[in-house]
């Protein structure tokens, strides 16, 4: 709305109502948290368009099946420059003088390079391997390889392994706080990365009491807010991560609004009720790779030197270099967030903006641990949108030790990509603090749909691997001479390092 009363945003979806369809049950108005639906006066459903963010919520549950929602036809003036959007977020912003959020990951066509790149596959000189048949090992654990072999005077093997994190799958969940996700959603995680043998990631938020019991399959973050972060939290978690950056928000720090620092939350977070829990840009106490090595070492000690520790950071420019830089902080595990990682809440313009893509970041930041002989000092995770099994093979041959799932583990527990998480009105109980909605997200049912999505995705892994003729996930790491390339320039081609298709 403008200040002289002019709306100048028209709604960007319809509610279509097939009112022969439509029995006024009135479900619809009920399991709207956007109050778009609502009944006249005349006793007839209506909708107010400009409410709805299309979450798909009404459409799901209508039990006459009378709704639809459409993209909204109203056009401007052709313009290849000054598109649409572009013009709605400056009609927000000349309206209300703020910042734009969003909330998810980037939407916006840019390449999605797992697209462009194809796998190989075993034909006549190198048989494929039957998963159904033959053992197919998808086990893998995170932390710091040793180099040699360590034996003493009579000869047998010395155990010389830092602590390492064991997974059943190369899969885990990524951090999602509790706060920018519910407590219902929070417990699907931890419940299903138990029954998984897997691992999930509190965030930044802390860890509810509740969830300590599943200590063993729990990431403990440690971000620059230091929400939650006491000695029983970290000894807690199965690895203690570090956050310097996230995906979709590198360079700055994190922010949940008040109003959700309700209960539970703000006791957990260790902040009053209703202040602002915002994580600073920088760690005050980080400004070197000598300081972060201080932090990761005060993290040992607090642990008893038996959890290994993460650095998350974002994929940047010079993402190979940081990298490079952490590997010898004493991490055990760097994580690494593409720029399309999902978000609870982000500056439009940053979430949009900032950041590459995971797979070039990936592949450089391997290919320079490997050219200095560290690669084995630490495991590598990749996050930021890793869409299906495919994804997580191609991460895996391009040099990745494991992968992060955000969003595929929301949209697995309901969420419709409404992009609105920001408003804490999660019509499917996700990303919201509000007791009503909350409940709609049942754990049974949303830890069992995640324990299939992974068990899903193992599945194709091994189809995948057995079709390639490798029968491990260790000897498909960092493997690129599986990969090929289609519709890449030759900059691209070399920092993925893969040949194109046909070579």
């Amino acid at each position: 709305m403008g200040n002289n009363g002019i709306n100048y945003i028209h709604p960007e979806f319809e509610v279509v109502r097939d009112q022969d369809k439509c029995i006024a049950c009135r479900v619809c108005e009920r399991q709207c948290a956007n109050e778009v639906h609502y009944m006249d006066e005349d006793g007839v459903m209506r909708a107010d368009n400009s409410k709805c963010v299309n979450c798909h919520r009404c459409v799901s549950l209508c039990p006459t099946g009378a709704l639809k929602i459409v993209k909204s036809d109203h056009t401007f003036r052709p313009n290849g420059n000054w598109t649409p959007q572009v013009i709605t977020e400056l009609y927000r912003q000349a309206g209300s003088g703020g910042v734009l959020l969003s909330s998810m990951g980037n939407p916006t066509n840019l390449p999605v390079y797992w697209d462009r790149i194809l796998l190989n596959a075993s034909q006549v000189t190198n048989p494929s391997i039957d998963p159904l048949r033959e053992p197919m090992e998808t086990v893998t654990f995170l932390g710091k390889k040793p180099r040699d072999i360590v034996r003493d005077a009579e000869g047998n093997i010395v155990n010389n392994l830092t602590p390492q994190i064991r997974l059943s799958t190369p899969i885990m969940f990524s951090a999602m706080s509790y706060g920018s996700i519910s407590y219902n959603a929070h417990e699907s995680l931890a419940r299903a990365a138990t029954e998984l043998g897997i691992c999930y990631n509190t965030g930044e938020g802390g860890l509810h009491e509740d969830f300590y019991k599943y200590g063993p399959n729990t990431i403990v973050q440690v971000a620059s807010g230091r929400f939650g972060v006491h000695k029983a939290y970290l000894e807690a978690g199965c690895a203690v991560e570090i956050k310097i950056g996230q995906g979709a928000k590198p360079g700055i720090g994190g922010h949940l609004p008040g109003t959700k620092i309700v209960g539970d939350i703000s006791r957990t977070r260790m902040i009053p009720e209703g202040s602002d829990a915002i994580s600073p840009a920088p760690h005050h106490d980080i400004y070197s790779i000598e300081d972060l090595r201080q932090l990761v070492y005060s993290l040992k000690e607090a642990t008893e030197y038996k959890k290994p520790v993460i650095v998350k950071i974002a994929a940047v420019h010079n993402v190979a270099a940081i990298a490079s830089g952490v590997a010898r902080s004493g991490a055990d595990i760097i994580a690494i967030d593409g720029f399309r990682g999902g978000t609870g809440a982000a500056p439009t313009r940053i979430r949009d903006n900032v950041g590459i893509p995971i797979e070039l970041a990936l592949a450089a930041v391997d290919s320079r641990l490997r050219e200095e002989g560290i690669r084995d000092n630490v495991s590598v995770v990749v996050g930021g949108s890793i869409r299906s099994a495919a994804d997580v093979v191609k991460a895996i041959a391009l040099g990745a030790d494991a992968c992060y799932i955000g969003t595929a583990a929301c949209l697995a527990m309901g969420c419709h990509l409404c992009r609105s998480c920001q408003e804490g009105k999660c019509n499917w109980g996700i990303a919201t603090q509000r007791p009503e909605l909350v409940k709609r997200l049942n754990p049974n049912i949303g830890s069992q749909r995640l324990v299939n999505l992974v068990n899903a995705w193992t599945h194709e892994i091994k189809e995948i691997m057995g079709g390639m003729g490798i029968n491990s996930i260790e000897s498909l790491r960092g493997n690129r001479l599986m990969l090929r390339g289609v519709g890449l320039n030759q900059k691209e081609l070399e920092i993925l390092g893969i040949k194109y298709a046909g070579e």
